[in-house]
């Protein structure tokens, strides 16, 4: 929003950014040029994420440049925020603020370096003095203090004089909603798939609304919509709206500035939040449908879903139980493999070498990392060499057998070999022997 303050010269970027709650709150204040105008395109299939409701298309606005968006959930929340600088703003004035339980959004007053300023210092201050229970009058002392912290600023050189922005802010704990608020930011529970608007604008169309002179729908078109009767950083003695509600888990609870609110109505809006699957959807869901209906302002928007506690626990408890299962039977399944391939080993033999003879092995031919799977079952007195070379060929790979009584009959079978080899060649020998003898001998009776 730049609704009092001509443009001034820029100042550098201002963001801290986590994702878990309880470590240092998501802060944003961005500045960036804006994009052209671009076409809204249907998400990606294939995504494992939960999807929205049929009849609703997915758009994919995370390309853009100069937004700013936060995902996160506890145990009792969880929550999706985008915040976009829009297609006609040069720079983004919207700050936000998500350090659970405590959400809140800004949005700044005065023009570049000044409505981004006054944004920035008010959620950091909110930051700082915001309780962690649903106590609003706490709550929107923070919000006051955050009027005190800009007015100082601005009176220390910090922005500019006249900067200011809107505040609405909620802390959650439990079944208790606390709010704090100023301007025309707005917060929304949508309960049971109807949207209720808790907050009201401080705005001169909303007085108009409430004297019955023009319609709601009117007021996002009026030409003093952007009209704001009260805001941080002007009044040292503002004072912020604060109540509290009971809520339930399930329900959905939505901050945004009115670059949300004015650019479509509360039952489109509605819509869009029964039909998103989760915060972060639901929040890309709504800033997209503000670009096209044309985006004039920058748009923040939180999205947070209160959760059934109990539920979770059950949930948590199941993957729990359904860890320990698939755990047991991985463990089971991977016991009966190595037992099985044990019991195989076990009962596996070959004949194999062993130096220089021939042994029997029982197990197989190989090794686990580093380990033998085998162990010398019998040795022998039979030469490798003695055998022939496509024997040897295989003694050296391993050559498997059913039982140590085949090793035994193969082995024999090698030892008649052997013998019966050696024994013709003994023979070869003595009858070359004899045959020389006679030779000698004729050969003496000539002479």
């Amino acid at each position: 929003m730049s609704n009092s303050a001509s443009d001034i010269e820029s100042t550098p970027q201002q963001e801290v950014a986590t994702q878990t709650a309880g470590q240092t709150p998501v802060l944003s204040a961005q500045s960036a040029p804006a994009p052209q105008p671009q076409p809204a395109l249907a998400s990606s299939p294939g995504s494992t994420d939960p999807t929205n409701a049929p009849g609703v298309v997915g758009l994919d606005i995370s390309a853009r440049t100069g937004a700013d968006v936060d995902t996160g959930s506890t145990p009792q929340l969880a929550w999706g925020a985008r915040s976009d600088v829009g297609l006609i703003r040069e720079h983004n004035e919207d700050s936000f603020l998500i350090h659970a339980p405590v959400f809140c959004v800004c949005d700044g007053m005065g023009g570049h370096a000044a409505g981004e300023v006054a944004s920035a210092i008010a959620v950091r201050s909110i930051a700082e003095h915001a309780p962690v229970v649903a106590d609003d009058t706490l709550l929107g002392a923070a919000v006051e203090l955050a009027n005190t912290a800009i007015i100082k600023g601005a009176q220390e050189g910090v922005g500019r004089p006249g900067m200011g922005c809107t505040a609405t802010a909620a802390v959650i704990e439990n079944k208790r909603l606390a709010v704090a608020h100023v301007g025309d930011s707005r917060l929304y529970i949508l309960h049971e798939g109807t949207l209720v608007r808790v907050t009201r604008d401080h705005s001169f169309v909303e007085e108009l609304v409430d004297a019955g002179e023009i319609t709601a729908d009117e007021a996002r078109v009026h030409p003093s919509r952007s009209v704001i009767t009260r805001a941080l950083g002007s009044d040292p003695h503002m004072y912020a709206d604060h109540f509290s509600l009971d809520i339930e888990p399930h329900d959905r609870i939505i901050l945004c500035s009115d670059g949300l609110s004015s650019m479509m109505s509360d039952h489109a809006l509605e819509d869009i939040a029964v039909s998103s699957a989760t915060p972060q959807q639901a929040a890309d869901n709504l800033v997209a449908a503000a670009l096209a209906e044309g985006g004039y302002d920058n748009v923040t928007v939180i999205v947070i879903d209160v959760l059934d506690e109990n539920e979770a626990k059950h949930h948590r408890s199941s993957r729990v139980r359904t860890l320990w299962r698939w755990s047991v039977v991985s463990i089971l399944t991977l016991a009966v493999m190595v037992v099985s391939f044990w019991f195989v080993v076990r009962n596996s033999w070959y004949i194999g070498e062993n130096g220089t003879t021939v042994a029997v092995y029982q197990g197989i031919n190989a090794s686990l990392f580093g380990i033998k799977l085998n162990s010398l079952f019998d040795t022998t007195s039979i030469q490798i060499a003695d055998l022939p070379e496509s024997t040897q060929r295989s003694l050296k790979e391993g050559i498997g057998v059913a039982s140590p009584k085949e090793a035994q009959k193969i082995v024999e079978n090698y030892r008649g070999q052997i013998d019966k080899q050696k024994s013709e060649e003994a023979k070869k020998l003595t009858t070359t022997s004899q045959q020389t003898n006679v030779a000698e001998l004729s050969y003496s009776a000539k002479e």
